[in-house]
């Protein structure tokens, strides 16, 4: 009976992990998987660009395929100088952009936590928000002429407003049992707002930013279109003048790198700031 029982195969363990799958509600995905989906959507882009170059449903000169538009980015920094348009974009949109914070944080703050301040400027931010920013630049220019000045106004026009709105909402969210504690403990107003109110809400308010700096990249055109000698609004603008989409098209791809890489550097900041956040998550 016992060699018997030595002779039977032994029962395999059951497998309790769970499956991994890929259309998963809310579930986080291996790192390897997120990199090869996100080089993935890029090929599949590049692929598609390619073949509509080839396939000849527009003239050469208006679709130029992806290998003609990096000769042509790689022209534009070695021989004509583009770095600086880059460089001078970049400050323009960066500096607008810290402006447009430095009114919205602490405006919204105090929108989002005491009803009485939002009162008071939420009709007046509502209204604006509403306007387009473009159609301000004729008043740009008059007031402001053809320089920086009136393209760090459209910018910062462009975004301060939603921006305000985003903070407001975002502090409002703070729970309210999170403030009445502090107050029942004897916290004053500024101590509560200070020590409770904005760290509660801090995390919410960098999103804000980061969501809002892209949309400061899709005025930057917009801004250096007009009056502008230097930039990339205004490189695009010389190349359209010359029938150069490849190098209206580089100027495109520059902007949308920017932007990623300006996105990635928020979200890194973001998750390194408030590293205590994954423990809830």
């Amino acid at each position: 009976m016992t060699q018997a029982l030595r002779t039977l195969p032994a029962t395999r363990a059951t497998d309790t992990r769970p499956k991994l799958r890929i259309f998963e509600f809310k579930s986080d995905i291996p790192s390897s998987w997120r990199l090869t989906l996100g080089v993935a959507v890029w090929v599949i882009f590049f692929t598609i660009w390619q073949i509509a170059a080839w396939s000849g449903v527009m003239p050469a000169i208006l679709l130029p395929g992806p290998g003609k538009v990096l000769t042509a980015l790689y022209t534009l920094f070695a021989e004509n100088g583009f770095l600086s348009d880059v460089l001078l974009s970049v400050w323009r949109v960066m500096f607008s952009f810290a402006l447009a914070c430095a009114v919205a944080v602490p405006l919204g703050i105090l929108m989002g936590a005491f009803k009485a301040v939002e009162a008071f400027f939420s009709p007046f931010v509502s209204a604006w928000r509403y306007l387009p920013a473009p159609s301000f630049i004729p008043l740009l220019l008059m007031w402001f002429g053809a320089g920086d000045a009136q393209k760090l106004a459209l910018l910062f026009i462009g975004v301060i407003w939603f921006l305000i709105t985003l903070i407001a909402d975002h502090t409002k969210a703070v729970p309210k049992d999170l403030i009445n504690t502090s107050v029942t403990l004897g916290g004053s107003r500024w101590q509560v707002l200070r020590s409770v109110v904005v760290p509660a809400a801090l995390p919410n308010i960098v999103i804000a930013m980061r969501q809002m700096l892209a949309v400061s990249w899709t005025y930057l055109v917009i801004a250096e279109i007009t009056a502008a000698d230097a930039g990339i609004g205004a490189m695009m603008m010389r190349a359209k003048r010359f029938l150069h989409v490849d190098q209206i098209m580089a100027g495109i791809l520059v902007i949308g790198l920017l932007g990623l890489i300006f996105d990635y550097l928020l979200r890194a900041l973001h998750a390194r700031a408030f590293q205590y956040l994954d423990d809830y998550s």
